[in-house]
């Protein structure tokens, strides 16, 4: 009844109508409204058939406001009716939630009924906390994968992205995080994800057990740059409701760079002018207000972020990739030469890295590691010479060790996504492998 009465209140007694004066691409313009209008505002625009279409005001250009409509604009034309919609550009999320699929609009997509609302009013732009309010980043978090707990420790309130090119398994090692992990909450943004793949995702990667403590917003690649957009907005604001009620979050978006590639269509299409590869500046301006919202909250209640990087053309210096590198707070590399060897999760573990994960693990745990990098660095380098049957055995102690080591190691490294192993398994079982030490001749 509170809600009710909240959104009566919020009803305007006088309502204001434009037309449609131009239809350009992706573009609607309107007159008759500018004087009313700002960037940001909704509009509803009444096509000669079927139901009104909901626009959003992108910019102006003199006496004209440029809309951008969330679905298909078939049966509009010059002259028809654009209403100035009072939408809040909010949601209002609630405990209900969890185990439920949505929209960008915040609505439910997974036939099981109408969606609670929440009495507490969520921006969909919100603000970070103030940095000087922030708690600092918490103890470690168990993922459930073993390559990522032991080479690449994940803190409670970290940002970390997932940098790989498509089909080398984003979204099944994403999977495996959010049913193995040791958060309280996952929230999921699948970003202009493939239509037939999210049933997919939600029965056999997510499973049953996973979705019950997870909220999933989708948007499919055949939704306007608009609904992809706001979909990566409503994740992080139903990430921040949980946080807000001290729960310990895991935020995982697949993918940042299909958020990009909206906004780089929503600019364009306004006017702005294009510059790396032709993404416009304001694509580079959304990145760091969108990930900025992870981290630590101003309680107990936190947001560790997840967040997947399709790299162009295997590219990890393109422009997208670089700018989320420099924001997060480390990086896992996914190749595709270790995918087509079988090895999954295909983590470049040379590659990868996280920034919090000195200080979190212990000295013991930090020897451990290290020793493994150097181990599969060495083997690394002396790749070729081994496959060609150049090294002579005995030449270095070192080579010799991680020729004997690299087996172990690699199959340590590969894990079925049934099979679930804690931090405490992963650092136990590399450090008995490390341990080992050589048959007698």
């Amino acid at each position: 009844m509170d809600h009710l009465v909240r959104e009566i209140n919020r009803l305007d007694s006088v309502q204001y109508y434009g037309k449609v004066s131009k239809i350009s691409g992706l573009l609607v313009e309107c007159v008759g409204l500018e004087k009313f209008m700002s960037i940001g505002s909704r509009c509803k625009v009444y096509p000669r058939v079927g139901k009104p279409i909901t626009c959003e005001v992108v910019g102006f250009e003199e006496e004209k406001a440029l809309m951008m409509p969330f679905t298909p604009v078939e049966g509009v034309g010059v002259g028809s009716k654009v209403e100035l919609a009072d939408a809040e550009s909010a949601i209002h999320p609630c405990d209900e939630w969890l185990g439920r699929v949505v929209n960008a609009f915040g609505e439910p997509i997974d036939d099981k009924g109408p969606l609670p609302l929440g009495l507490d009013s969520y921006p969909l732009k919100a603000s970070p906390p103030p940095a000087n309010k922030r708690k600092r980043v918490g103890g470690k978090i168990d993922l459930g994968v073993r390559v990522l707990n032991t080479f690449t420790t994940l803190c409670s309130g970290q940002r970390i992205g997932i940098f790989a090119g498509s089909g080398v398994g984003k979204s099944m090692t994403m999977s495996m995080i959010a049913r193995y992990s040791s958060a309280d909450i996952n929230v999921i943004g699948l970003i202009g994800e493939r239509g037939r793949e999210v049933q997919e995702f939600i029965e056999e990667y997510l499973g049953e057990e996973g979705l019950k403590r997870s909220v999933v917003i989708v948007a499919t690649s055949d939704e306007s740059a608009l609904m992809r957009k706001y979909a990566a907005f409503v994740t992080m604001a139903v990430a921040e409701y949980f946080r807000d009620r001290e729960k310990k979050v895991l935020c995982m978006m697949d993918s940042v760079t299909r958020f990009a590639m909206a906004q780089r269509e929503i600019g364009l299409s306004a006017g702005e002018p294009p510059t790396s590869k032709g993404y416009t500046p304001t694509v580079f301006a959304e990145l760091p207000r969108l990930l900025e919202r992870a981290g630590p909250g101003v309680g107990e209640g936190s947001i560790t972020g997840l967040f997947s990087v399709l790299v162009d053309g295997g590219d990890h210096d393109e422009p997208v990739a670089d700018a989320v590198r420099g924001i997060l707070d480390g990086h896992i590399v996914l190749e595709r030469k270790i995918a087509e060897r079988g090895r999954y999760p295909a983590v470049n573990v040379l590659k990868s890295v996280s920034r919090m994960m000195p200080q979190c693990n212990t000295d013991e745990e930090n020897k451990i590691v290290n020793k493994a990098r150097n181990i599969l660095s060495t083997y690394d380098d002396m790749a070729e010479m081994i496959r060609l049957g150049a090294y002579r055995k005995g030449s270095d102690p070192a080579v010799d060790e991680a020729i004997r080591l690299n087996p172990k190691i690699e199959e340590f490294l590969s894990q079925t996504p049934r099979d679930h192993t804690t931090l405490v398994e992963g650092y136990k079982r590399l450090g008995e492998i490390l341990a080992e030490q050589p048959a007698e001749a």
